[in-house]
């Protein structure tokens, strides 16, 4: 508000505060549940100032701020985007200095923060140039230096959203070039208010509110710039706090929690990210996780215990014929001998079956919540449940933007075993085998030179059929 009111005349002040308030309202209703995980990398690279990220009012968050203070790659990047934003600011004032007084830039703490140049200067991109004699060469190699640099920022953010679309943020058009340079500097100038926190990004400045209000606006909005379309909300919102406050209630009024999961009818992922974004104050209270697996279901439910402090039990359930499983059967054994002889008074259903309404109605005494999948539970169990008073939940609607570690943990886990099943390649018996076929002779010492020049330098490359290709560098 206050650069609206620097820049706003003050017989339309009113009128654009109101106009601000009825945009945040908006939102609010809009993007509600969002997270602030990708907001924060992005306001901390394009320079937001410390401050934003110190009030607890705004989007960025401070946490994220200290983390990426200790990344050199994102420090370098966050230093030029201040100081490229610095310049397009106060460009003619800095630009007569340099050209009436024959300042340098360094000279001009009023203008450009010196602070960001001497950390710059630490961590090895300095911009300055003694043959930038004119204010647009320092600003081209700015622009240089964050397009070579921008791309060491790229593991910083999730694989699921398109890093393109990010990266093209700080490439100022044609940004090379002197014209480029006015080109940018004339836009931002004349529509600073719409940029966020007003930094200079490369987007097409529109009144758009706070760009930067949440992941969920943000991302959305950086689709559309592409005419694209971003669908996975999960991964940029989280469950509302009713129903968190509900989850958080039936664990505090229980004397024994346990949560039993049919893995046939529930998804792996998801229940990871559910638990992961749960307040360990409440969920240290759950005694145990029991997984009914069947052969059949994904293979990643083999290693949630490493991603949970909760104790979990996995119970592989074999099966009598190959078309029919017993989970449902065992998970409702299970838990009634857990209710009678282990005192559980309280559980934690996860699955979309309604067949384990009868293992609710046949336990009344007991406490019962319900995880389900939006799309995978049908309206018949949902209104006994809800007839019945029964709280439940849709698991798909946790924050799943953290739950990458347990997806890659497991494909890692299958390409482990994939790769165990392969034929066996040792390149001591190749180089044997090669000498023995072509009859060369060869010492240990030439051997071993041989193996270390051309052997241990083998190259492995990949072509477009997925084929693994090894090849020799040679002379």
């Amino acid at each position: 508000m206050d650069a609206v009111r620097e820049l706003v005349p003050k017989d339309r002040l009113a009128e654009s505060e109101d106009t601000v308030n009825t945009t945040v309202e908006q939102d609010r209703v809009a993007y509600k549940d969002s997270t602030y995980e990708i907001v924060s990398k992005v306001a901390y690279l394009i320079g937001v100032p410390k401050r934003i990220f110190e009030n607890p009012y705004e989007a960025p968050k401070m946490e994220v701020f200290s983390r990426l203070e200790l990344d050199k790659t994102a420090r370098i990047v966050r230093d030029l985007c201040i100081v490229r934003t610095a310049i397009e600011r106060n460009f003619k004032h800095i630009n007569d200095k340099m050209r009436l007084e024959f300042r340098s830039i360094i000279s001009m703490p009023e203008h450009i923060p010196m602070e960001c140049l001497a950390r710059l200067d630490a961590d090895g991109a300095n911009f300055i140039k003694r043959s930038s004699t004119k204010l647009c060469q320092h600003i081209i190699e700015l622009n240089r230096l964050l397009s070579d640099r921008i791309n060491n920022c790229k593991q910083l953010f999730p694989l699921w959203i398109k890093w393109e679309y990010i990266r093209e943020l700080f490439i100022m058009p044609n940004g090379l070039k002197e014209s480029g340079t006015k080109a940018a500097a004339e836009t931002y100038y004349s529509r600073r208010t719409f940029y966020p926190y007003q930094m200079y990004i490369n987007w097409e400045p529109r009144d758009e509110g706070n760009i930067l209000y949440n992941d969920k606006k943000f991302v959305t909005l950086l689709y559309q710039w592409h005419n694209d379309y971003f669908e996975d909300y999960s991964k940029v919102s989280d469950v509302g706090s009713y129903v968190k406050s509900n989850i958080y209630d039936f664990i505090e009024d229980s004397e024994k929690v346990v949560v039993v999961v049919d893995c046939e009818n529930s998804d792996p992922y998801k229940l990871c990210a559910a638990l992961k974004n749960l307040d360990r104050q409440y969920t240290r209270k759950i005694s145990s996780i029991i997984l009914f697996d069947d052969i059949h279901t994904a293979s990643a439910w083999r290693i949630l215990e490493s991603y949970t402090e909760i104790p979990v039990e996995h119970m592989m359930i074999e099966r009598v014929k190959q078309n029919k499983s017993l989970v449902d059967i065992r998970l409702t054994a299970r838990a009634c001998q857990e209710h009678y002889r282990n005192d559980v008074d309280a559980f934690i259903i996860v699955s979309s079956d309604s067949d384990y309404w009868g293992l609710i109605s046949s336990l009344p005494e007991a406490r019962f919540l319900v995880m389900i999948e939006r799309d995978n539970c049908g309206p018949d169990l949902k209104n006994a449940l809800a007839s019945a008073g029964i709280f439940y939940c849709y698991i798909d609607d946790f924050y799943s933007g953290n739950a990458e570690d347990i997806k890659y943990g497991a494909l890692f886990k299958e390409m482990d075993r994939y790769i165990s099943r392969m034929v066996r390649f040792n390149v001591n018996e190749m180089l044997t085998e090669a000498l023995r076929t072509t009859r060369i002779e060869m010492g240990d010492a030439e051997k071993n030179r041989f193996m270390f020049q051309h052997i241990r330098t083998m190259q492995m490359s990949i072509n477009e059929e997925g084929d693994v290709i090894f090849s020799f560098k040679r002379k």
